[in-house]
């Protein structure tokens, strides 16, 4: 392997440990707001109030993680193609 293959591959490999970790910060913030926010006195099932609640909150912070992680990736390769 060259060493452009070799920064390639260590390139992919933290973009998706990255990934990875961004996507368990977010499982926990939704599970700490959300869950919190829409289930104040948890029981045996979700009313469907609560499922609506949970539903749209998670939504939220799946389309505020999504546009925040695209413009980190975009703004990590542009970067590391000013690296190179």
């Amino acid at each position: 392997m060259d060493s452009d293959s070799v920064k390639k591959a260590v390139i992919r490999q933290i973009l998706t440990e990255s990934d990875m970790a961004n996507a368990r910060q977010l499982i926990d913030k939704i599970d700490q707001n959300c869950f919190e926010k829409c289930v104040p006195k948890p029981g045996s099932s979700l009313s469907s109030g609560e499922k609506t609640c949970v539903t749209q909150c998670m939504d939220k912070y799946m389309a505020a993680w999504n546009a925040v992680n695209a413009t980190y990736m975009k703004k990590l390769q542009e970067a590391v193609g000013h690296s190179t």
